[in-house]
């Protein structure tokens, strides 16, 4: 007969290994694992994943539940949606090494080609109504920005921020620059600029701000990230203003602004930090409601960059910024 002891340390035992198991059952099917690969960089709504997949929202759901029951996946509530991403930090430490090793193991996996297709279809259309919107209110954009942080809010920090915090002065690319509100400072500090936007609009706006401040080392160029690191320049520094927020696939583009950058080169990141209002999706083109400083961290560490100094900014109607400096080191 087992005694008292026996029985407390075999219920003690199926409570330890309780987490593990529920890991182990979840990470046991292979579409799990093919959300769990889609997820790597990027977070989606259940209908997005539906449309990937070619399941139903209900079976979708279900995959998801035990997914989030295992702590291999973490929610993220955006108004009325909810948007999934991978859980790099397991709540028991004595399973990270095994969540490490489970998702270094499946990066280096291959995903189905027709989910692939279907995702960068997704991601298509995210980024066409992002470009979209900025084409048909380039005339309104600053107002519109005026309503979360307008570059007279947060503009002077950044301008004494980044001298402090680059090295090499040779060159830049800022990405995204809006109304070319940064140009003039950068291009006292660099010897050559370059504006990268993918909004025709919005790049001719900034031409013509650059031609009445007379700025004569800057350079304007049409077009996303990967037509940037296509050109395979490298620049000592890379400014995201604001941005990320804008972009569908913000880990894609921290990816691409390593490749852009020299060793030692500097990445500033300039955005707004997690927030919960909607609003700001329909008035100003918004994609994401900010992000979490350890979403930054983590996709700049991926990266092979070193996060360096951080400042955070109070803004108006209860937003905050964050403004952070990520370095590339040689291997």
């Amino acid at each position: 007969m087992q005694s008292q002891v026996e029985y407390k340390q075999e219920a003690q035992y199926a409570q330890d290994m309780s987490p593990m198991t529920a890991l182990c059952k979840a990470a046991g099917d292979p579409l799990r694992m093919q959300i769990l690969k889609v997820l790597q960089q990027n977070a989606y709504g259940v209908l997005e994943l539906c449309a990937v997949f070619g399941i139903q929202q209900s079976a979708m759901s279900h995959h998801l539940k035990v997914l989030s029951s295992a702590s291999l996946v973490a929610t993220r509530r955006e108004g009325t949606s909810i948007f999934y991403r991978r859980n790099e930090l397991h709540p028991n430490s004595n399973l990270q090494a095994l969540l490490d090793s489970l998702f270094q193991t499946l990066d280096l996996a291959v995903l189905d080609l027709a989910y692939t297709h279907r995702l960068a279809s997704i991601n298509t259309e995210r980024s066409a109504a992002s470009v979209a919107f900025f084409n048909q209110n380039a005339s309104r954009f600053e107002q519109n920005q005026d309503l979360i942080a307008s570059w007279s809010d947060y503009g002077e920090s950044i301008e004494e921020f980044l001298p402090k915090h680059v090295s090499g002065r040779e060159s830049v690319l800022e990405i995204g620059p809006g109304y070319g509100h940064f140009l003039k400072a950068l291009s006292a500090l660099f010897v050559q600029v370059t504006a990268l936007d993918s909004s025709e609009e919005m790049l001719e706006r900034c031409k013509s701000r650059a031609i009445e401040q007379q700025l004569n080392n800057v350079e304007f160029l049409l077009g996303d990230t990967q037509k940037a690191t296509a050109l395979k320049p490298k620049y000592d520094c890379v400014c995201l203003n604001m941005v990320l927020h804008h972009n569908p696939t913000p880990a894609e583009i921290i990816a691409d602004c390593a490749q852009l950058l020299k060793i030692n080169g500097v990445l500033i990141i300039t955005d707004l930090c997690a927030h919960d209002q909607e609003w700001a999706k329909q008035s100003c083109g918004d994609i994401w409601l900010g992000f979490e400083p350890e979403a930054l961290t983590r996709w700049t560490k991926a990266e092979g960059l070193t996060e360096g100094n951080s400042l955070y900014l109070t803004q108006r109607n209860g937003f905050r910024s964050q403004l952070r400096q990520f370095k590339l080191k040689s291997i």
